[in-house]
């Protein structure tokens, strides 16, 4: 039997989100790219899923090949789905840094102060191509360091060993329809939403 991957709720219902994420984004964005592009992803995976279990592994060649490109495609979605759970986690506080006290601290000594931090994932995220992601991230595996980095689609530029805790969307779909080709006021209002509380829990439940 294959695999089948979970669509996670989001920490509030989607009534809740059109309300706590209005200044980021609009209530129809909100409904549209959760339901949508994010469990599209997820269906994605279980689409492949079922593909591996049928499709022939001893036909796979380094050019064309059914089992070949479903696996191509499987970091596609299964890091779109991991990085949608991370943004909605991350939205729908007041961004305040102090409700997470250890991550703060992180941040203050990998980065210098939290204004520091702040400033660079603004730039990394508006950085990104019109298709990627601005995320901080957890160097767990290698240099234990916490790390502003640029990924493009979802996985490209991605660290291995590296935990995701604040991901910022900057697909078109995720702002235009509230904010236009206007980046930076996203990234801005993006910052101001988030729900450090939650990514601090988050944070504490990978540090080693």
């Amino acid at each position: 039997m294959p695999y089948e991957w979970k669509f996670n709720p989001r920490p509030y219902s989607d009534a809740e989100a059109a309300n706590l994420l209005k200044d980021v984004v609009s209530p129809e964005t909100a409904d549209w790219h959760y339901n949508r592009h994010h469990k599209g992803y997820v269906g994605g995976l279980n689409a492949i899923e079922a593909q591996l279990v049928e499709a022939d592994r001893e036909a796979a060649n380094g050019n064309y090949s059914h089992w070949g490109e479903a696996k191509r495609r499987f970091p596609w979605n299964h890091a779109g789905t991991v990085l949608h759970d991370v943004y909605w986690m991350n939205l729908g506080g007041d961004g305040d840094i102090n409700k997470a006290p250890e991550l703060k601290k992180a941040i203050e000594e990998n980065f210098g102060s939290v204004d520091q931090w702040r400033a660079d994932f603004h730039k990394t995220a508006f950085a990104t191509k019109l298709s990627g992601w601005g995320i901080l991230v957890h160097d767990q595996m290698y240099s234990g360091r916490l790390l502003n980095v640029m990924v493009d689609e979802h996985m490209n530029g991605a660290i291995w060993g590296g935990i995701p805790l604040v991901a910022c969307d900057m697909f078109e779909h995720a702002y235009y329809h509230k904010s236009g080709p206007d980046r930076n006021s996203y990234i801005e209002a993006f910052l101001n939403n988030l729900h450090w509380e939650r990514i601090n829990a988050h944070f504490k439940k990978y540090q080693r």
